[in-house]
């Protein structure tokens, strides 16, 4: 695992990935972790340099894309990204929004585990491993500044608004695959994680049903993960004397 633009990473942060139960249950089944093309976020602004004002009137002779612009759509079809979120502790707001309103699973693990879990990834069996980009998320005012980084650094960076991702970002980028003829799916790939290694703890949501509670432990059961399930705090008695 490569660190971007040689970022100082404290590799015990913990790092956190929130799942719907039927996803968790097939990473688990697989040790497969789906990597999005960087042209899937909903996100309008990955990758961009600098945001134009709203109603900002673009200059007619800048309608068409420039060259560097048409390459970095083609970069963004090439690189495959896995997105965490950095905290030392659970979080609500990423139960509601990514673990379908706190009834998922969520695993923690740190940059440390997820560098000594990562499983070479091939596009074919025959042609050389990917590289495996790792590093934090640095969040700008892009209304007020023009990034001014490598196009690969640029999914390393975000605007401001969504700083409240606390990303860190792992990242493959196909670029040489592709000029080496070998075919590059158009949406993501699947790179595969020895799950003993990479799972710290597995937290169980909020309003997990009982049934999902059992599919999700008789998964881990079989991978002799059972032992690092915990329940989500936000179960917990409240007192208020």
């Amino acid at each position: 695992m490569r660190l971007i633009s040689e970022q100082s990473i404290d590799m015990a942060e913990p790092l956190w990935r929130y799942f719907k139960t039927e996803r968790f249950v097939d990473f688990l089944r697989t040790g497969n972790l789906y990597f999005s093309s960087a042209r899937q976020f909903q996100d309008p602004f990955e990758g961009a340099v600098a945001i134009l004002p709203p109603r900002f009137t673009v200059d007619s002779r800048y309608s068409e894309p420039e060259h560097q612009e048409r390459a970095f759509e083609q970069l963004r079809r090439l690189t495959k990204i896995s997105c965490w979120h950095r905290a030392a502790y659970e979080s609500d707001a990423m139960w509601q929004l990514y673990a379908g309103q706190w009834k998922g699973v969520a695993i923690r693990t740190t940059p440390e585990r997820l560098k000594a879990a990562a499983k070479p990834f091939r596009l074919k069996p025959e042609y050389g491993h990917e590289d495996l980009w790792a590093g934090s998320v640095t969040y700008v005012d892009l209304l007020q500044a023009r990034l001014k980084v490598s196009m690969m650094d640029r999914f390393w960076y975000k605007h401001m608004a969504f700083s409240w991702e606390r990303e860190f970002r792992l990242a493959i980028s196909m670029r040489m695959a592709e000029e080496n003829g070998v075919a590059v799916p158009e949406y993501g790939v699947f790179v595969e994680f020895d799950l003993d290694i990479l799972v710290d703890k597995i937290y169980l949501g909020p309003s997990l049903p009982e049934s999902d509670f059992e599919t999700v432990r008789t998964a881990a059961t079989k991978l002799g993960l059972s032992e690092r399930i915990r329940i989500s705090s936000l179960l917990g008695t409240p007192r208020y004397t």
